[in-house]
């Protein structure tokens, strides 16, 4: 039933509208509002289509949502960012981030930047990002851009980003020297850019979400978080999904009030086009102006083709709410609402629907047309290349067949291409024609154009790339002072933070009490509560804190306290740190870096070494084990003149222990990838890291004293490993190697077995077993008896290499035991 005459002045008036103040530039702008949420509607069900015939893989859309992020695009600034999920297209599109035509592009999978700006094709369809960096790899002015961080698909790991997103204003707005430098001024306008959120309802019930609310409650920033709620979980309804079935009810302990500090929280119906106007306007400025944090309820939202192409809804949705989704379609309710109040008429709205549907399927045709001319070019070549190969060979009927098979489809793909190629090349393999070498030739090519189209990127490759740092040996006085390592480590930060006023570090008890170290004491007192803070136990959120921040031109460092706890914020190392610049095809960078502390103490949760998880889960950061801290300090003075991310994990064993203060705090560096030969020899290389190295150093007497000449090499860093192939120049002068490694049998072990036995080819170079020593695969046990049992010892160490010598000439080296 259409509302009353005086119930629809009263709803224009509350949103500040009013029949006698409508004027035509109003009319004109509700007017471009309901075209682009036709456009977007119409996309989602083209794209839709397009899926569901082929030609593209998968299909994920944000239909029914256009209003709310029509609404919440209008106050959205330039140097504002964004935190979103894949339903946000309508928003991109109302900001002019992102086009039809590029939307399309990212469907078909468009492996070209300029065609897909936000990633290239290397992303799902919906998942969108702007361009931070130029083609150097250099920061462009931020506050003359709306930004989108990049999207990733894990549910709500959006949202740890986002606080940090958020926090960098705060920063900016409170650390006061720093604006003042012009190079930081590209990042912010005196701190008031807002940190946009969106997420569904259901995915609210993930733990990240709860703990990012938390902490943005704490530290009270200016971000707004909308919340999507069409009331499913794909087929979960809501019941199953949130306590009390209303995410702002369950909030509502946040709500601030006029004696404490909280959230605002503000519910809103994601078809009241008026309504939604004024809840965002309020939003903005509470955010902006008060540094608040907001959370926006978008209640009674649809969703007309339901969760994606991957079902329909149908199969879960009754009959009675299918028919309350129609009735309740926003686009549906704002046309009604129009219609009403007499801003258009039925003809000029149809005018406008006919305008908003041609303009879609002309983007959708026009990414298509350019997506597939591309890969026409390639078919064409490969095609004559066989064409070339059925005149000279014998085997004529095998490649027609080849032909036909990569032709079969309408527009086939480079893997049909590329394979197609392949296995023509395979079957002539015994024939010297030279249209085979053309066609070897045109694959070398190709293959070389597809690792930059998809394998680019995944670490900086600016001129700024940490790897380009130059070593710089700490230097020493004549009678250098010897202090408790972590003294070492304390002072080179204090340079750092002078050095670099972007620098800024937290974590639990990182601030007052200086870490549990005490690797940060002091720091606090000298640089104030903002660079050296404490943080609330929340690993995800202080990894996302650093993330955010990151991306906003900062350099923090965010301390999880143990390696062991480095499994709380793991998600997010590995699927959002250890990608942004690979998914947004260098686009964006953020060089976190992530401080941590490990290996051989005591307790089951406080031994961790779980490196080769890490290894094989954080791909883009690089991985920093050192043996002491000044080589810690090192790597930290040398990730700050680089641009990538890192997890620098420091020796838990190494603060007590006295090492040499240099005199080139704050200046000496290690260089990433570059391994230390502790000690020459020519009998057997020893690898290993961390303080399962230093172990293995304490041995070199006993070594001596049993005639082996050890070769003891510390890797320094596990990504990058060996840059210069330094192991393998070892191996072929002793010919034998033991890899010493306090992570489970086949963890990190096995990653260095394979880097220089197969990689660095040092399969050629073994007169003897290559072989591993490894922790057990329980976890540490408690005790210093736990300890020796559970993971390599020094007695482990001398009869693992004394084994292999013994193996190797038993009569010089007779067995330990018979």
């Amino acid at each position: 039933m259409a509302p009353t005459e005086t119930r629809q002045e009263s709803i224009l008036q509350q949103n500040g509208f009013s029949s006698a103040e409508l004027t035509n530039v109003k009319k004109k702008q509700i007017l471009e509002d309901y075209k682009l949420a036709i456009i977007s509607r119409e996309v989602s069900y083209i794209g839709r289509k397009e899926t569901l015939t082929g030609k593209a893989k998968f299909g994920i859309f944000g239909d029914g949502k256009e209003l709310p992020q029509i609404a919440m695009a209008k106050y959205f600034k330039k140097g504002d960012f964004r935190s979103g999920y894949y339903r946000d297209q309508t928003f991109m599109m109302a900001i002019g981030e992102v086009t039809v035509q590029q939307f399309f592009a990212q469907l078909y999978a468009h492996a070209n930047i300029e065609a897909d700006p936000h990633s290239g094709g290397r992303q799902m369809n919906a998942h969108f990002s702007t361009r931070s960096l130029d083609e150097e790899g250099e920061w462009k002015d931020l506050t003359e851009k709306k930004n989108s961080s990049p999207d990733i698909s894990p549910t709500a790991g959006q949202m740890s980003r986002l606080l940090g997103l958020a926090q960098a204003s705060k920063v900016y707005q409170k650390h006061e020297s720093l604006l003042e430098q012009e190079k930081f001024q590209k990042f912010s306008q005196d701190g008031k850019e807002v940190a946009w959120g969106t997420i569904g309802d259901a995915s609210t019930s993930e733990g990240v979400f709860w703990e990012t609310i938390n902490a943005a409650g704490v530290l009270q920033v200016p971000m707004v978080v909308s919340v999507w709620d069409d009331g499913y979980g794909i087929s979960v309804p809501r019941k199953y999904q949130t306590t009390k079935e209303s995410i702002s009810d369950v909030l509502s302990g946040f709500q601030r009030t006029e004696e404490d500090e909280g959230f605002e929280i503000l519910t809103v119906k994601g078809w009241d086009y008026p309504a939604l106007l004024e809840t965002y306007k309020k939003a903005a400025q509470i955010a902006r102006e008060d540094h608040v944090p907001v959370l926006v309820h978008v209640q009674e939202v649809t969703q007309p083709q339901g969760h994606s192409t991957s079902g329909s809804h149908e199969r879960y949705k009754l009959d009675e709410r299918l028919e309350w989704e129609e009735e309740h379609c926003c686009i549906k309710k704002m046309r009604n609402w129009m219609l009403a109040e007499d801003i258009a008429t039925e003809e000029e709205l149809n005018t406008i629907e006919e305008a908003a549907k041609k303009e879609a399927k002309e983007g959708k045709d026009a990414a298509w047309k350019a997506f597939s001319t591309e890969l026409k070019q390639d078919l064409d070549e490969a095609t004559d290349l066989i064409d070339a190969l059925i005149n000279e060979s014998n085997n004529r009927g095998k490649l027609r067949r080849i032909k036909k098979q990569m032709n079969a489809s309408t527009v086939p793909l480079r893997k049909d291409i590329v394979s197609a190629v392949r296995k023509a090349c395979r079957i002539v393999r015994e024939e010297d024609l030279k249209a085979k070498k053309e066609m070897q030739n045109w694959l070398k090519k190709i293959l070389k154009e597809n690792e930059e189209r998809y394998g680019s990127h995944l670490y900086s490759e600016s001129d700024r790339s940490p790897l380009n740092v130059e070593e710089v040996k700490p230097r020493y006085g004549t009678s250098p002072k010897s202090v408790d390592g972590r003294i070492v480590l304390r002072d080179n930060f204090e340079k750092l933070f002078e050095k670099y006023p972007e620098t800024l570090v937290f974590g639990e008890d990182t601030g007052k009490l200086g870490d549990v170290n005490k690797g940060l004491e002091n720091m606090q007192e000298k640089f104030g509560d903002l660079r050296v803070a404490d943080t609330g136990i929340r690993e995800s959120t202080i990894l996302g804190q650093g993330i955010g921040m990151a991306l906003r031109g900062l350099r923090p460092i965010a301390e999880i306290q143990y390696l062991d706890y480095i499994l709380y914020c793991f998600q997010g190392l590995s699927d959002d740190l250890a990608t942004v610049r690979y998914r947004s095809m260098g686009g964006q960078k953020a060089p976190l870096i992530v401080r941590t502390r490990g290996h051989r103490l005591e307790g089951i949760w406080h031994t961790g070494s779980p490196m080769g998880m890490i290894l094989n889960g954080i791909r883009g950061v690089h991985l920093c084990v050192p043996r002491n801290l000044t080589d810690a300090a090192g790597m930290y003075n040398t990730l700050l003149q680089g641009d990538d991310p890192a997890l620098v994990i420091e020796p838990l064993n190494a603060y007590r222990l006295k090492e040499k203060v240099p005199e080139n705090l704050g200046e000496f560096t290690v260089p990433l990838g570059i391994p230390e030969i502790i000690s020459e020899g020519k009998d057997i290389t020893v690898v290993s890291y961390g303080s399962t190295c230093n172990i293995c150093e304490s041995m070199l007497p006993e070594f001596k004293r049993a005639g082996i000449s050890v070769e003891l090499i510390d890797v320094r860093t596990l990504l990058p490993f060996d840059r210069n192939h330094d192991v393998v120049e070892s191996l072929k002068k002793t010919n034998r190697i033991l890899i010493v490694d306090e992570d489970v049998p086949g963890g990190a072990s096995a990653y260095m077995m394979n880097e220089i036995i197969q990689e660095q080819k040092g399969y050629y170079y073994l007169d003897s077993e290559p072989q591993c020593l490894t922790a057990k695969e329980h976890r540490g046990a408690y005790g210093s008896d736990g300890d020796y049992f559970s993971k390599p010892n020094e007695e482990d160490i001398f009869e693992a290499v004394y084994a292999i010598m013994s193996e190797a000439d038993p009569d010089k080296y007779p067995p330990i035991y018979e």
